[in-house]
């Protein structure tokens, strides 16, 4: 999985790379450093 960091706060949909399942991800990047890291079942 591969975050921009350029975006400082996210939330978007992605398949799984192993399952093909629906995952919500949010993160939020401060300083050019991920302080914030979270993927969940968006079923």
């Amino acid at each position: 999985m591969v975050l921009d960091p350029s975006v400082h706060r996210h939330s978007y949909v992605e398949d799984c790379e192993v399952c093909c399942n629906p995952l919500e991800i949010r993160y939020t990047v401060e300083d050019d450093a991920l302080v914030d890291f979270e993927a969940k079942s968006a079923e």
